[in-house]
């Protein structure tokens, strides 16, 4: 086994963007295993290493780590981005959950017929305006992060959202000073400046391609 990380999933976003994202704020490279064929998923699927038969998988630490949360938190754990203690940690919670409800939206929207999609858009949009970037607007009033005076998860996973509700509305911030200024802070963390420049292993934005692969592995 390598000693990096691998990350087991298709090649695009998903739910493994967000653990990519995590993986590279904290200086960890990583390695992939990209699956583009259903017989490649299938043997995956049925090998035992899927606790529940679905990616995303992280083999890291001589572990096989299977669901989102889960991965995240052993990351966020391992590597000192997760509170200093049990109050931080409770509200870190809380802001990647919301951070990870707005994804929620996004991630189906590309798979949807465009009649569908347009009307997620509109939801994504109003979801955003109303119930999310306002919360974290109030927290990151006078303040650098989301919890405490440290740089954790929850910081990783709001930059990784704004960006992507930005690519589908790219006026979205026009109204959030304090997002827009965190926006600026964060990408500019040197192990984040780098995932955001070109040649990294962050995926584009849902094309086509990923869509019907997807839809083929899973769905065919």
């Amino acid at each position: 086994m390598s000693d990096k990380p691998v990350l087991h999933y298709f090649n695009g976003r998903g739910k493994m963007e967000s653990i990519r994202w995590a993986l590279a704020a904290v200086g960890v490279e990583f390695e992939e295993k990209l699956y583009d064929t259903k017989e490649e998923y299938e043997k995956l699927r049925t090998s035992g290493d899927l606790l529940f038969q679905q990616v995303p998988l992280v083999e890291m630490d001589g572990l096989k780590l299977v669901q989102s949360k889960a991965i995240l938190s052993y990351i966020a754990g391992k590597y000192n981005i997760y509170g200093k203690d049990l109050k931080e940690r409770l509200f870190i919670d809380m802001y990647t959950e919301g951070s990870t409800d707005l994804m929620g939206l996004v991630i189906p929207s590309f798979f949807m017929a465009e009649a569908e999609q347009k009307k997620q858009l509109d939801l994504i949009k109003q979801r955003a305006l109303n119930r999310y970037f306002p919360v974290y607007e109030k927290a990151l009033e006078n303040q650098e992060y989301l919890v405490g005076r440290q740089f954790s998860i929850a910081d990783v996973q709001l930059l990784e959202v704004i960006l992507a509700v930005e690519e589908l509305h790219p006026v979205i911030l026009q109204n959030f000073p304090n997002l827009q200024a965190f926006k600026a802070r964060i990408s500019s963390v040197p192990t984040i400046e780098k995932f955001l420049a070109p040649g990294s292993k962050r995926k584009p934005i849902a094309d086509a391609t990923y869509v019907n692969t997807v839809k083929k592995i899973l769905f065919s």
